[in-house]
């Protein structure tokens, strides 16, 4: 047995290795996929610029500019969000490599059950990145621009509006993983669905508060953000539900399977 000991720890020294030149080649595959993504994100950098900024441009009055109040300001902004947008592009390219690193230490039924909840949580994310531009962004910013008090001129500076936009779009973008996050809850058996759809009601008030702190105080604003989150939260739920059944099934299976085997 003493004789083995050395094996085995050369066998578990040669596994390490080769995860982490894996797990190496992965993030060079990744950072690659990011740097081929940034070269027409750099060149296109501030048409980039001006598209995110569209919402705002056109919600502020007659004549009104955004302004830059950093010399540097005007070179570094637009290339902060080329890298970022960028990364974006990448991303499903980059959470495959990571699925790919990961997949084949997890058991069949595992892998069956995460791929669909990788892709769901990835659209589900740019979903909530388009919802804050399309629908939050025109909304909010017309409120913004009106109730500017009389004889203050809105002047927003570019570099403070990006990341106030990128903040959004990542807060919203995680808003709309709820279905995701609840059917992990579900799964792993941290929260059991009938707690869930026992506490509606106090859900739908957490959503609204939050709904309430990103968008501006009026109930039409608030409305737009917190229907489409409740909704979400409700997908989660069936979801979840579908996923509860799809294991009970498969345990039925296993069990009847296992039954029909001859015993040795």
């Amino acid at each position: 047995m003493s004789d083995d000991l050395p094996e085995r720890e050369s066998l578990a020294e040669g596994t390490l290795i080769s995860h982490l030149l894996e797990l190496r080649t992965r993030l060079l595959r990744a950072v690659v996929a990011i740097g081929i993504a940034a070269i027409p994100c750099l060149v296109y950098a501030n048409q980039l610029f001006q598209l995110v900024a569209q919402p705002l441009l056109k919600a502020l009055p007659k004549g009104a500019t955004m302004i830059s109040t950093s010399v540097s300001a005007p070179l570094f902004t637009p290339f902060k969000l080329a890298i970022i947008v960028a990364a974006f592009l990448a991303m499903p390219y980059v959470l495959y490599q990571i699925w790919a690193f990961v997949a084949p230490g997890l058991y069949k039924h595992e892998r069956r059950f995460a791929m669909p909840l990788l892709v769901s949580s990835v659209l589900l994310f740019y979903g909530g990145v388009a919802f804050a531009y399309f629908i939050i962004f025109p909304v909010m910013f017309v409120f913004l621009t009106a109730a500017t008090p009389a004889g203050v001129q809105m002047m927003t500076d570019m570099t403070q509006y990006l990341d106030f936009v990128l903040v959004m779009f990542f807060v919203l973008g995680l808003a709309f993983e709820i279905p995701v996050a609840i059917v992990l809850l579900v799964w792993t058996g941290l929260v059991r669905l009938e707690t869930l759809k026992r506490n509606r009601g106090y859900v739908l008030i957490a959503i609204c508060v939050q709904a309430a702190i990103i968008t501006p105080p009026d109930v039409i604003s608030l409305a737009i953000i917190a229907l489409p989150m409740y909704a979400l939260y409700e997908l989660g739920m069936l979801m979840a539900k579908v996923l509860a059944r799809s294991k009970i099934e498969e345990r039925a299976r296993e069990e009847t399977e296992s039954e029909a085997q001859p015993s040795r």
